[in-house]
């Protein structure tokens, strides 16, 4: 069996499948009608555990089932119910898997309110684009007020409820009531007027903080609260605002408008006196610790009383335990001296018998010392005459080898005029000054002629002493 696409037109003899013509169904109804409002009665509601909402909407001559997915379902402003007059905002659709017409259902306000909730989407879409709600413009409410403002109606029940849980919390707390009508139409105007009155009595009533308060109700009996000139006071009142309209699911322009939102009268009159309650039972947790602390210290000095009793005794008694502690320290100091001059003595024995052993036999080692006394000078002198010949030999060999002895012979020592000795006839040339030194003097001479070793013979028989000889 073929499934077409549904945008392409079916022949006659085609055959197509149920999802396929569903399918088709679903796509021409979405394509047909837009996104819309459609008026009508609940009925048959049921909420799914998953959070999902599904009910009829009908009318005097028609119904269809209706879908609210529970991401849409969640932020209803209030509870949907059997029997109610609504209008959803809806996109008209199919249920595939059974075939079934329906609305999706994306939002739903109350038959009859549309256009008083449209008017306060704008009022505060165009406050909120002036900044009249910027978080920046909030201001703190005051810890410990010294007076409070109340603006609402003195038949309100909003009223009584601020009274009781101010008188519960914070009963010394002084009230200022500026009455006004919180419904109908001069309402905004009176309670505007009502707000301006309490900011500018602020300081001659010694208020620092204001409540505007109202008790629940429907859109329609909430709509002064929803008016530009409310929201405008609220701002420009001089002292912080709380306001605390409606129930916790009511939301109004003046709850953006006010410095801090309460969800009602009473969550209102309790942000007020917060500070007086923490105060509370901040000393409250005080006088607990300091109650704690002085029976802690009671309890410490009962102690220590029954210590210091205990050893409080009659000084008589006491005179004589340090007589008996006295007497007691005598004996153990005889005692201990006996001990100790016996263990001296002892000592000392011991040391006299170890001396008496230890002590040497002084005759012999005089005599020994004595005796090699006379062999060390013995050996000693004959050291010394040894080294004194030995010192005879080396001097008469030392004579033998002096050069003057050896000039002494008839040898002499010839040197040129820069004083180096002239070992060989080439050292020098005729004419060079030389000295020649003797056993007895020196002189100075003048080379002449230098003859080789073949034409002096007598030079080669000269003693090898005298390198050379003067011409």
């Amino acid at each position: 069996m073929q499934t077409p696409d549904s945008s392409i037109k079916v022949k006659p003899s085609e055959v197509v499948s149920v999802s396929w013509i569903n399918r088709a169904a679903r796509e021409a109804l979405e394509g047909s009608f837009p996104l819309m409002w459609i008026a009508g009665e609940v009925s048959t509601l049921t909420q799914a555990a998953s959070g999902h909402l599904y009910f009829t909407l009908k009318d005097k001559e028609a119904q269809v089932r209706c879908t609210m997915w529970r991401n849409k379902a969640q932020h209803l402003a209030f509870r949907l119910e059997h029997g109610m007059q609504v209008e959803v905002r809806a996109l008209v659709t199919l249920f595939e898997p059974r075939g079934d017409y329906q609305l999706n259902v994306e939002s739903i306000r109350q038959a009859g309110l549309g256009h008083l909730y449209e008017a306060f989407l704008r009022l505060k879409s165009r406050l909120q684009a002036e900044g009249l709600f910027d978080a920046g413009l909030k201001r703190a409410l005051p810890r410990f007020p010294r007076g409070v403002a109340v603006v609402t109606s003195p038949q309100a029940a909003a009223w009584k409820d601020v009274i009781a849980t101010l008188a519960r919390r914070a009963p010394h707390l002084p009230l200022w009531l500026y009455p006004t009508q919180v419904q109908g139409a001069s309402a905004p105007a009176l309670i505007a007027e009502a707000i301006r009155l309490a900011g500018t009595r602020a300081l001659i009533d010694g208020n620092d903080l204001l409540l505007l308060v109202r008790g629940g109700g429907s859109l329609e009996d909430l709509a002064a609260f929803n008016d530009e000139r409310v929201a405008r006071a609220i701002r420009a009142c001089p002292i912080p605002v709380i306001v605390g309209v409606g129930h916790e699911t009511d939301v109004s322009i003046a709850d953006f408008a006010a410095d801090v939102r309460a969800a009602t009268p009473t969550a209102a009159a309790e942000l007020a006196s917060s500070g007086f309650v923490e105060l509370q039972d901040t000393l409250q947790h005080l006088a607990l610790r300091l109650q704690r602390s002085m029976t802690r210290r009671f309890e410490h000095a009962a102690q220590r009383l029954d210590r210091v009793a205990a050893r409080l005794v009659h000084p008589r008694q006491r005179l004589e335990s340090a007589r008996l502690r006295l007497e007691s320290l005598d004996r153990r100091l005889q005692v201990q001296l006996r001990t100790q001059l016996t263990r001296g003595d002892h000592q000392i024995q011991r040391l006299r018998l170890r001396l008496e052993i230890q002590r040497p036999d002084l005759p012999p080692l005089y005599a020994r010392l004595h005796d090699l006394q006379r062999r060390l000078h013995r050996s000693a002198q004959a050291a010394l005459e040894l080294r004194q010949r030995h010192v005879e030999t080396l001097a008469q060999h030392l004579s033998h080898l002096d050069p003057r002895n050896v000039l002494a012979r008839g040898y002499s020592i010839t040197r040129n005029q820069a004083g180096t000795l002239v070992r060989d006839p080439a050292d020098v040339s005729p004419g060079s000054i030389i000295q020649v030194e003797f056993h007895t003097g020196q002189i100075s001479a003048s080379v002449l002629e230098k003859h080789p070793p073949d034409l002096a013979p007598e030079l080669k028989a000269l003693p090898k002493a005298h390198p050379s000889g003067a011409q």
